[in-house]
């Protein structure tokens, strides 16, 4: 049988849990390149832009515009690389807590 107090107490432990990983998320890292790899960027899952290296090749007035496409080439990937470690940091410190409810999705929380 369904027991409703057994179920607000996932919800709540569930919502502890989700908290302390999101609080963790700067600790995931992941990178990007561009220009093969004379552009790397490293972002953490909070998607925030952690390092930029720059081949010092690259770094000339005259390709100034050459290199800030590169940098954004290289922050959209890291960005695109972070997404799935988030995501699955996120689903394993919330696993096993709710149950399968059919039309319940949790997803939106995870991303």
């Amino acid at each position: 049988m369904f027991n409703m107090m057994d179920m607000f107490g996932k919800v709540k432990e569930f919502q502890a849990r989700l908290k302390d990983a999101q609080a963790s998320l700067n600790t995931i890292t992941e990178s990007g390149e561009s220009g093969a790899g004379m552009v790397r960027v490293t972002v953490n899952g909070l998607k925030q832009v952690v390092r930029l290296t720059i081949d010092p090749d690259l770094i000339r007035p005259d390709d100034r515009e050459m290199l800030q496409d590169l940098v954004v080439a290289a922050t959209n990937k890291a960005l695109e690389n972070v997404e799935p470690k988030i995501k699955d940091h996120l689903q394993k410190a919330t696993e096993g807590l709710l149950p399968n409810i059919p039309g319940f999705d949790l997803g939106n929380l995870m991303s």
